[in-house]
């Protein structure tokens, strides 16, 4: 086994979520949110542009050579796989850092998401997104929606990721993945295509700027169930986010598109155990009712979470906030995490100890 498939092979089995690998300095990984050494050999990557360079393809090194950084999907020889970002940095080193990608997709119910989640997967049409910042697992919660799909649904399901991480096989769906700079140009130049290839589902790895937002909306119009991502923290701003992308002039037009697409929103965060033991997900639902889309149509957006709280018993609807105190008060996560994660800070203040909590007062 070569030097780096072993340092992966080795960091998948202490658990971790990422492996940073440098030019002279000892590995390091992501362990339940924290960074630790992997291994204490400081020389262990002391030809690390000859070790990285493994994961190339000669294209990819070439097309490295030409950017200086670059975004790829590594499948080591044991058919495991990780996302991998390669750079260069001070003094000419090079350096990368990879995702470790689960070997099978999770069920859905083993996730924690809010149950009434599950039932995006029943959907025939509009626009769910899934969103929260980096390594808070919106890649594998899209994965596992779209697992559900292709397991229970005649459907041709198409995704444009990049790079795909999760391998789809057909099950009672067909899948289709599309890998942005090896089978399209784009994000929008594969949804454009993707809207002439008779797909019932397509899932969009990020709606990163106004032209794929666009066509996501516009896919979402015209019967198609439409996933997505965005690196927003809550409903609200996920909602605010997509109409203000647009021009001021357009924004009308847009908001009245989305209060008529948008299904739902997930939001989510992972919180690093209390008994240090991995992650568990804190997550915001919102399901679509009638009465969101007025305010998303009416520009009212600013009266999300109350329509939220109040639809908790009737739709399954859920804050953010409540979904870390749920955690919290069931002894998943301690005070001082969901202090740092809660949005309004002054629902967890008590549950800091005594010397934090005056230091904050």
């Amino acid at each position: 086994m070569s030097v780096i498939e072993t340092l992966f092979a080795k960091a998948r089995e202490k658990g971790a979520s990422d492996i940073h690998l440098s030019s002279r300095r000892a590995p390091i990984i992501r362990l339940h949110g924290t960074m630790t050494y992997l291994t204490t050999e400081e020389d262990i990557l002391k030809d690390a542009r000859e070790i990285l360079f493994e994961t190339l393809s000669a294209e990819q090194q070439e097309d490295f050579k030409n950017t200086q950084d670059i975004d790829f999907c590594y499948q080591a020889s044991d058919s495991q796989r990780y996302r991998g970002n390669m750079f260069c940095h001070y003094h000419g080193d090079i350096g990368a850092v990879f995702r470790v990608i689960p070997d099978t997709i999770p069920a859905l119910e083993s996730l924690g998401l809010p149950p009434a989640s599950l039932n995006f997967t029943k959907l025939h049409q509009g626009l769910v997104l899934v969103t929260g910042p980096m390594g808070s697992g919106k890649t594998t919660t899209l994965a596992a929606l779209i697992d559900r799909i292709n397991a229970t649904r005649a459907d041709h399901i198409l995704t444009i990721e990049d790079p795909v991480e999760y391998i789809h096989h057909n099950k009672r769906g067909i899948v289709n993945q599309r890998e942005v700079r090896i089978h399209t140009r784009s994000y929008s130049s594969a949804l454009r295509a993707g809207l002439r290839e008779d797909p019932d589902v397509i899932m969009v790895g990020e709606l990163r700027d106004l032209e794929t937002m666009s066509l996501a909306l516009t896919a979402a119009e015209t019967g198609h169930l439409v996933f997505g991502t965005l690196h927003t923290t809550d409903a609200i701003s996920t909602v605010n986010r997509i109409i203000d992308v647009f021009p001021a002039a357009e924004q009308a037009k847009i908001r009245t598109m989305l209060a008529e697409s948008l299904q739902g929103v997930i939001s989510q965060q992972l919180i690093p155990r209390k008994d240090g033991k991995g992650m568990v997900l804190a997550a915001e639902l919102l399901i679509m009712t009638s009465a969101l889309s007025s305010l998303v149509r009416d520009n009212k957006t600013f009266q999300i979470p109350s329509i939220i709280q109040t639809g908790k018993t009737k739709y399954g609807m859920c804050l953010l906030d409540d979904s870390i105190m749920e955690l919290l008060q069931a002894g998943k996560i301690s005070g001082e995490q969901a202090y740092a994660f809660a949005s309004d800070k002054n629902l967890f203040r008590q549950h800091l100890t005594g010397a934090q909590n005056n230091g904050k007062a």
